[in-house]
């Protein structure tokens, strides 16, 4: 397995890992389950090991970015539950 690692130094890296390891998914009700390819599944397990960050942890973070990032998203949703409701 060949890693390509980025050329960034420990404080740019800082501030990701603050606002995962600040983000609260414990208070959530509902879980999933994810299908990971094999090289993401390891390196979420290299990151539990690095940082002590849980994998639930950096999940839930990374889909809340997502959506927080492409509000587009919810859109798809409500004109989804629309169309359901008409």
């Amino acid at each position: 397995m060949n890693w390509k690692f980025s050329n960034k130094t420990k404080t740019e890296q800082k501030p990701v890992m603050e606002q995962i390891r600040g983000f609260e998914e414990r208070s959530q009700k509902s879980m999933v389950h994810v299908r990971l390819d094999k090289n993401t599944a390891l390196l979420l397990k290299q990151l539990k090991l690095a940082t002590g960050v849980e994998i639930q942890q950096v999940i839930a973070f990374s889909v809340s970015e997502l959506i927080r990032q492409h509000p587009e998203l919810k859109t798809i949703i409500k004109d989804f539950l629309k169309k359901m409701n008409e």
